[in-house]
């Protein structure tokens, strides 16, 4: 019976017979991965993490932020988004850098963190990798402001009338008071009770309207750290590369070798074959 499994005490054997054409194949991918590592340019990748500016005195029942986060990653994949980013800084959409930019643009959105939103680009220097990410924050600052400017200005104007308010009924309570001092008028009392209560609350919707324009609720949108470029290049990874074309040669070296000593079985049987018609002829 003729067996179809392959051991590897065969695999080897034919390994031993074959080892020429293994070394070659070999040797050939080896010699493939060493010029695309001297071929290939380096790219440099950028991370970025992008925080979405809110205006925390923003009307109740609205989002606060200046956009959704799901509009925001919709709004930087689009091709004329990224384009007004490379326009910015100097680089053509059509250039080397330009088509690189776009097709290592990633985004990863981290709803839980903030929300916070991780951005990765490529260029072929770290500086320019870099300056890449900041311009792309930089752009969708400008978007975002021109948003954050209409909630922020009816905000002030806000907190500009609380604040008229609160001086003028100040004013008034201030006289009521002197009245009741002076009259002992039990009506004026009253008023001044109620223009006492009145002034808390002016007071409180002011401090509350201060603390949600600070910094804490109230800010554009930013990089939450520094931009973070590695020292050495993203692609190609020698360690990788090498890695990866050594297994490739190891594979199709073994590929070869079998060919080729399925080939010699294949002649050996047809020689053999030939013979005996011969001899029984």
């Amino acid at each position: 019976m003729q067996r179809d499994e392959i051991y590897l005490i065969d695999m080897w054997r034919i390994l031993q017979r074959e080892w020429r054409w293994f070394l070659a194949v070999l040797v050939v991918v080896l010699a493939a991965v060493f010029v695309f590592l001297r071929v290939a340019k380096p790219q440099w990748q950028a991370d970025a993490w992008i925080q979405i500016g809110q205006v925390g005195a923003a009307p109740a029942g609205q989002d606060p932020k200046a956009e959704p986060l799901q509009r925001v990653l919709e709004r930087l994949k689009l091709i004329p988004f990224q384009n007004q980013t490379l326009q910015s800084i100097g680089i053509g959409e059509r250039t080397a850098e330009g088509r690189l930019y776009r097709h290592s643009f990633k985004l990863e959105p981290l709803p839980y963190a903030g929300p916070l939103i991780k951005l990765s680009v490529r260029a072929h220097s770290p500086e320019l990798a870099k300056k890449l990410a900041e311009a792309t924050v930089e752009q969708l600052k400008t978007v975002h402001h021109d948003a954050e400017s209409m909630q922020l200005n009816f905000a002030r104007a806000r907190l500009a009338q609380v604040q008229e308010d609160l001086q003028q009924v100040t004013a008034e309570r201030d006289h009521l008071q002197q009245v009741a001092t002076q009259t002992k008028d039990g009506f004026a009392g009253l008023l001044l009770t109620s223009k006492s209560d009145e002034i808390r609350s002016l007071q409180q919707a002011r401090s509350d309207l201060e603390a949600r324009l600070s910094s804490t609720y109230t800010y554009d949108t930013s990089l939450m750290w520094p931009v973070y470029v590695p020292e050495n290049p993203t692609f190609p990874s020698p360690v990788l590369t090498w890695g990866s074309g050594g297994v490739l040669g190891l594979f199709l070296g073994t590929l070869a070798a079998v060919w080729r000593n399925a080939l010699r079985r294949r002649a050996a049987v047809a020689a053999a074959t030939s013979r005996l018609v011969a001899e029984l002829s």
